[in-house]
């Protein structure tokens, strides 16, 4: 019999617990450790004599803390919690690991300073209405987040963090996440929701509006741009069009407008009462009223920088609608991972379909109820965008935008039963293109190349072709801009840049009786430097921006033509005075050479008709214009009040850009306007609602040297005006309803004793002194309602209906006077919208 040594036999047993030990587990010491998900499954593969199949993109950066278990199904259903795994066992041996659509995320937010926690950040889901607040101890979960989905985290003095949804699958305890502080502060947002979801004003007192989150506006049915920053302290439109919006007294061709860095010389469709630029695909608009930054020349008054969509989507997305005065559609279509393209089209009903809302345009442009009309009208406009991501670092963006007004029109004079016939077509074609490159973590440019042309055309005809005027206004404009950023450190961000803008502009006329020609045409160059430095405090309380334009502008075309070489100098100063308190400083110097030419006379319908013209530092020098202005704001949650008090005047202007219609309509006086003013603005918010009330006050006076008297009230001299308007939102109806209240702008009246003036052939009007009288107040209620709802998962829908001016108040614009057939004197007034319905139904996905 063969005996063992009893050493042998604990030897022998300690060998087999040991490989037990190490085929049924990886030892109590391991439990809780990380390990990576790939080699644990080999080992637990090994261990219970299974099969795991997978991807191995899937679970290749996927790591788990070990269970403490020794049981298979529970060490498996750890895994899936902790990676949102879905895990299926296909026989008693074989299990299939794949990814979830969807996963439960949960985070905890710190700073990355001293690691303490950040309640209060906002954490969305983008492309979706998905948003939550950290809690207390900064943390924060959401549960069915599509897996691909990407988290934005932002919270008021600390770098946006974005992160997947995958990073953050649920796991005890949650991941933490670092968000850095005082970085880019440029970007740091004082007040969030600005009288309606989706207008924001950012630290430098420009105002941010997105368009896919605007909440409603009273009278407003869908975001219209144009209109949308109407409902801001002082902007206004003082003959109701979004085509000649007045920012602090100014006339619109003082106004910088911008769709992709392209510079847009027509913005509105059926002569100004429809903006010509789709919402749908406007990403970012930018308004900006003083302290502009030095990358942005012309634009005395102000500056309107719309930005469509710049990322690639994952999905095609779009939408469509119609309403009671046209249809349109637009789309997103991501060709590759690299590669996007975006379209919107719209075009009016207006040639084949009359409407309510089109009944009341046509009463507002024509008039003149001494005429019988038949007209032919339509208009259109369509965009396209390509964006190609050469990589992550380098991105390609071409820009394409058509906007084109068609009318034919025939009038006939009721008293003397003679017709004639006028067309007039309005085009503009823009193309553009840009290099968007990060070239460190510091240091990044970005390069805009434009082409844009826009044209106007009009014709009158009289009876039998007796006389035939043409008149005609063309701009073709090339322009190059580079921007560079340097971020010196965490609180200094340098920009510099350079600009070349080439603008020619050609204005013909041509009658048949009595025969007269002319053809003006003129080009100007502009060379631009620019620079400013941005500095942000480390306490996030003072932004301070300071910088300069160099402009020099000559025409290349002659010898003896002007040259001018003019500093812009540019401040912003913001500063947080205490908790919820911040006050602004701003000011600037700001320079143009295009302006309008007003054509007000009573050929073309009674239509008023804008020309653009060039400086030529004669006849029409360079407009030049300084502003300061002062503001303090309060700004909590819930209530924001501000108040700003400003100083603007504007030089090189002429009696033929402002609108004259008096004796000094055609004498092309040069002189200067002044403005100052106070604007005031309460807005209290809830989730639920918004309500409030802005006031402006502006004291606007010209100064013209040859005028008798030298100085009178501007011609939008609107001392007083006022806004009271509310926005309900209810489930999935929302409510919004205003009231605006204006004073009367100035107008000239003729001599009551000696109205006509027989020393001129054809007579005149003789006129009291300019702007000596005032037209009666001005008051509109309007009202919209907006229901959404889901037609299925992926598709959404809305109707909207609202009524501009329900009090169907008369409203008298303008009023101006001329000598009739009967050689007598004829008031000749322009009166608001009547009661105007609209409806609206929409569709997106």
């Amino acid at each position: 019999m063969l005996k063992t040594h009893p050493k042998r036999l604990i030897f022998f047993f300690s060998f087999l617990l040991f490989l037990v030990f190490v085929q049924n587990g990886i030892g109590q010491d391991r439990a809780g450790t990380t390990e990576p998900l790939i080699s644990y499954l080999q080992i637990l593969e090994n261990r219970f004599e299974v099969k795991f199949s997978y991807v191995d993109e899937d679970i290749r950066n996927l790591q788990i803390i070990v269970p403490e278990t020794n049981e298979l199904q529970k060490i498996l259903s750890e895994i899936q919690a902790q990676t949102q795994l879905k895990i299926q066992q296909l026989n008693e041996r074989y299990y299939t690991l794949t990814k979830s659509s969807t996963v439960d995320i949960c985070a905890t937010v710190l700073d990355n300073f001293k690691q303490n926690t950040v309640m209060g950040a906002t954490v969305k889901v983008l492309d979706s209405e998905v948003a939550v607040i950290t809690n207390l101890d900064g943390t924060f979960s959401l549960t069915n987040i599509p897996r691909k989905a990407v988290l934005e985290i932002k919270h008021l003095g600390f770098k946006t963090l974005f992160i997947k949804a995958e990073e953050l699958t649920a796991t005890h305890p949650c991941k933490t996440l670092l968000l850095a502080q005082f970085y880019q502060q440029l970007d740091e947002v004082i007040v969030y929701q600005f009288l309606t979801t989706g207008i924001i004003k950012e630290s430098d007192g420009s105002i941010q509006m997105n368009t896919a989150e605007f909440g409603i506006l009273p009278g407003l049915i869908e975001p219209d741009v144009l209109q949308t920053v109407q409902a801001l302290p002082g902007i206004k439109s003082i003959d109701e069009t979004v085509s000649d919006i007045n920012i602090r007294g100014g006339t619109n061709d003082q106004n910088l407008m911008l769709w992709d860095g392209i510079k847009m010389y027509q913005s509105g469709h059926f002569f100004g009462l429809i903006s010509a630029f789709n919402p749908y695909l406007t990403d970012r608009i930018t308004l900006i009223k003083n302290g502009t930054s030095a990358q942005y020349g012309d634009g005395v008054s102000g500056v309107l920088d719309m930005r469509t969509k710049n990322e690639i989507t994952d999905t095609f997305t779009g939408g469509a609608g119609v309403n009671l005065i046209g249809g349109d559609l637009y789309g997103q279509l991501p060709l590759s991972d690299k590669l996007g393209f975006q379209f919107s089209a719209r075009r009016s009903l207006t040639d084949f379909l009359e409407t309510p809302t089109y009944g009341q345009f046509v009463n507002r442009v024509f008039q003149d109820t001494r005429v019988t009309q038949n007209s032919d009208f339509y208009f259109y406009d369509f965009t396209g965008k390509l964006l190609y991501d050469i990589n992550p670092n380098q991105k390609v963006r071409l820009s394409f935008i058509n906007i084109n007004n068609r009318l034919d029109y025939q009038e006939t004079n009721t008293d003397s039963f003679r017709s004639s016939v006028s067309t007039l077509d309005q085009t503009n074609i823009s193309f553009g293109g840009s290099l968007e490159s990060q070239w460190t973590d510091r240091f990044s440019s970005h390069l805009n190349l434009y082409y844009t042309n826009y044209n106007l055309d009009a014709e009158n005809s009289t009876a039998n072709g007796q006389q035939i005027l043409f008149q005609n206004n063309e701009v073709i404009e090339t322009a190059l801009k580079l921007n560079t950023h340097l971020q010196v450190n965490e609180s200094l961000n340098w920009l510099n840049g350079y600009q070349l803008t080439e603008t020619g502009i050609r204005n013909i006329a041509d009658v048949t009786q009595p025969p007269f020609k002319s053809n003006v045409k003129g080009v100007i160059r502009t060379h631009s430097l620019f620079s400013e430095i941005e500095h942000t405090s480390p306490d996030s309380k003072l932004m301070a921006r300071a910088g300069a334009r160099l402009n020099y502008i000559r025409d290349p075309q002659t010898f003896d033509s002007f040259e001018k070489a003019i500093i812009e100098p540019r401040l912003n100063i913001n500063y947080a005075l205490a908790k919820n308190f911040r006050a602004e400083l701003l000011g600037e110097f700001k320079s143009q050479a295009t302006n309008q030419v007003i054509d007000l006379e009573q050929n073309f319908l009674g239509i008023e008709k804008r020309r653009w013209i060039l400086s030529d530092n004669d006849s029409l020098p360079i407009t030049r214009s300084k502003q300061a202005s002062i503001g303090l704001n309060y700004d909590h949650p819930k209530l924001y009040v501000g108040v700003e008090a400003f100083y603007k005047e504007v030089k090189g202007i002429s009696t033929e850009t402002q609108g004259f219609q008096n004796q000094n309509q055609f004498d092309g006086e040069i002189g200067q306007y002044e403005v100052k003013g106070i604007e005031f603005l309460i807005n209290k918010k809830t989730n639920d609602y918004s309500v409030w009330l802005s006031y402006t006050y502006n004291f606007n006076r010209y100064t013209f040297p040859e005028i008798n008297p030298t100085e009178f009230p501007n011609n939008l001299d609107i001392r007083h005006n006022l806004t009271f308007a509310g926005t309900y939102t209810y489930n999935d109806f929302k409510f919004g309803i205003g009231l605006n209240y204006r004073t009367g702008r100035p107008f000239t009246e003729p001599d009551p004793d000696n109205p006509i003036d027989t020393t001129f052939f054809p007579f005149r009007v003789n006129f009291q002194n300019p702007n000596s009288s005032r037209l009666p107040e001005y008051l509109r209620a309007d009202a919209s309602a907006v229901y959404e709802f889901d037609l299925s998962r992926r598709f959404k829908a809305s109707v909207g209906a609202s009524v501009l001016n329900f009090t169907d108040r008369r409203n008298i614009l303008n009023t101006y006077y001329r000598i009739n057939d009967s050689g007598e004197v004829e008031a000749i007034e322009n009166v608001s919208l009547g009661i105007t319905p609209n409806f609206s139904f929409r569709v997106r996905f």
